[in-house]
């Protein structure tokens, strides 16, 4: 799975990329300029359309987590937002990881 941001004049052209090589894709607005689009495989791309529905910032901690998670981010680092998230951290907390290995 993955994720691009670009420039709503760039979409015609991404989608164009992804069409040609038959790539499934799912296009979701990023405020006034800007376009997320993600592809992937279809399952995956179902999940996003039902776990993303609103701007990625206005996304609950555990929405935030399982899209980092299926976009392939460090689990860890994955593990260290969300509980800074939660708890509502200003990065002064202590959300270490307890076995990094």
């Amino acid at each position: 799975m993955v994720l691009f941001t670009c420039n709503k004049r760039y979409s015609e052209l991404a989608i164009q990329r992804l069409e040609s090589q038959g790539i499934p894709y799912l296009l979701q607005p990023a405020g006034q300029q800007n376009l997320n689009v993600y592809f992937g495989r279809r399952e995956c791309l179902e999940a996003i359309r039902l776990i993303v529905t609103r701007p990625l910032n206005q996304l609950t901690p555990e929405e935030d987590f399982i899209l980092g998670a299926m976009l392939g981010y460090d689990i860890c680092a994955q593990c260290e937002r969300y509980c800074k998230r939660k708890k509502g951290c200003k990065g002064e907390c202590d959300c270490k990881c307890i076995n990094k290995n």
